[in-house]
């Protein structure tokens, strides 16, 4: 049976992680190494293990959440279906169980904003916990002017929650607006929170975004 630890220990692996980085940082992106994967991982494994899913998902959430961003390597585009096609590869040439495989390449291939859909719990989780990772920390060029970077330096401090009881999910920001106006977070992150709404929803909670203290998104029901 597949485990974490084995991921982290897996040679290839790490240096797969550490490429998609370098050649993201070449690109100007912020940082989406160890310190993001092992975050995205982390906050995964804790949305579905506070939502009482079972003791085998919460473990395939934390190892998708581990690889979920491989295919930047190759290319930022669709970096979740290249990244999806690597790791069936690996884990297949591994003798990992298809049903496994099959869980986390789907959560890893769905995690993108481009097409990306909260299609199982993992997925969800994953989708959450990825968009939730802006922080000053991730910034590779503190002087830069682009918006991108602006913004991650303008947040302090980020933290999603879970609470079951009360059926929601929120994100709270503590945001710096003498670095960067509130208005250029939802320049770049507007869609990424429609999915975080869309994600929590198919956990049956609501989703709900404070930065500052301020709500600055409700829910919106999600029908076919």
């Amino acid at each position: 049976m597949l485990y974490l630890n084995d991921i982290k220990n897996n040679s290839d692996f790490q240096h797969m992680i550490e490429e998609a980085n370098n050649y993201l940082s070449e690109k100007g992106y912020t940082e989406h190494g160890f310190r993001h994967v092992n975050y995205v991982s982390e906050t995964t494994e804790r949305i579905l293990k506070r939502l009482n899913f079972d003791d085998r998902t919460v473990e395939l959430g934390a190892i998708a959440g581990y690889l979920h961003d491989i295919g930047n390597m190759f290319n930022r585009k669709h970096h979740g279906i290249s990244g999806a096609n690597i790791v069936y590869t690996e884990l297949r040439r591994l003798d990992v169980p298809l049903e496994d495989i099959t869980k986390i390449t789907t959560a890893i291939a769905n995690h993108d904003v481009d097409i990306g859909k909260a299609v199982s719990p993992i997925t969800a989780a994953l989708i959450l916990a990825d968009k939730s990772d802006a922080h000053r920390t991730r910034v590779n060029k503190k002087d830069s002017t682009f918006i991108h970077d602006r913004v991650n330096l303008a947040i302090r401090d980020s933290e999603i929650s879970v609470q079951p009881e009360a059926e929601t999910i929120t994100l709270n920001i503590d945001y710096d607006s003498s670095i960067s106006q509130v208005m250029d977070y939802f320049e770049i992150y507007l869609y990424r929170m429609e999915m975080c709404k869309e994600a929590a929803s198919y956990l049956g909670s609501r989703f709900r975004l404070f930065i500052n203290d301020l709500e600055l998104l409700g829910h919106v029901d999600y029908q076919e």
